[in-house]
């Protein structure tokens, strides 16, 4: 498969990465950006074929991935229409709905919209998909393909539902990292080295995650076993308890959807 990408940020290098990796030709990818260090970079890494602007060289590739901010999709859409035929595009940017992108591209529907989180980067990301009516089996699996190529799949046939996946997946490793520099933080205020409190807060972090993947228990029961009444971790639960810390969890991640829909109808408006 050929595969185009216009965009040449961080996720689109790790997709990149993660096709030529699982053994994809670097000849068969094309990576566009404007910005010439965003080219030379991406060239240099993994050695594909570049270009600053959307060309009809598109028009021979099989699946063309949007990796630009969302900002930018329609400015993007508006060059990219006039080389569409039978390409499957595949749009990675946040609140954009595919509706809106179809619109965009003069109507085209051979569309997946789908949310990467940045573990993409180490191939251990997770997406959400969801197709627009255009896109039959073997465009759903060609997606599928190429996202794969960086971690799970998870497809979705309300795409409402990926404002809910890009709240919990795709924003959720800021989540995590910010509960790390928390342990972090109290690590430093009980006495222990910068260095200890991080090797401390990566490895239980790592290992909890690691373990609650590998066993069929609920999260809630595996919390359980590691807290014994009246102990130590009790004592650290009733305070996050009292002080509402996964009420408050909760409430960002439906705040992070709330802004997802708000974006899909403030960028949709143009």
């Amino acid at each position: 498969m050929k595969i185009a990408f216009i965009g040449g940020g961080n996720m689109a290098a790790a997709l990149i990465g993660g096709l030529v990796k699982r053994g994809t030709a670097a000849s068969d990818l094309y990576a566009i950006d404007p910005n010439e260090d965003a080219r030379a970079r991406i060239h240099a890494q993994f050695g594909v074929k570049t270009g600053a602007t959307a060309d009809t060289a598109l028009r021979d590739y099989d699946a063309i991935v949007l990796a630009v901010k969302p900002q930018v999709m329609k400015s993007v859409a508006a060059a990219l229409a006039p080389q569409l035929a039978t390409q499957l595009v595949v749009s990675i940017a946040a609140g954009i709905r595919g509706s809106d992108i179809a619109r965009w591209l003069d109507g085209y529907t051979r569309i997946v919209r789908a949310m990467p989180n940045t573990p993409a980067l180490i191939g251990m990301g997770v997406t959400g998909l969801v197709a627009l009516p255009g896109v039959d089996a073997a465009g759903r699996s060609l997606a599928s393909d190429v996202l794969g190529a960086v971690g799970n799949t998870v497809w979705f046939d309300d795409e409402a539902k990926i404002d809910a996946v890009t709240a919990i997946s795709g924003s959720g490793p800021a989540y995590v990292f910010y509960f790390i520099e928390a342990l972090q933080e109290a690590a430093r205020q009980l006495g222990l080295g910068d260095e200890e409190g991080r090797a401390l807060a990566l490895a239980t972090f790592a290992g909890a995650a690691q373990l609650a993947v590998q066993s069929d228990e609920p999260a809630g029961v595996l919390r359980e076993r590691v807290t014994s009444k009246g102990g130590t971790t009790a004592a650290a639960l009733a305070s996050f308890e009292a002080q509402g810390v996964k009420a408050a969890i909760v409430k960002g991640v439906l705040a992070a959807d709330a802004r997802a829909k708000e974006m899909g109808d403030e960028l949709g408006k143009q």
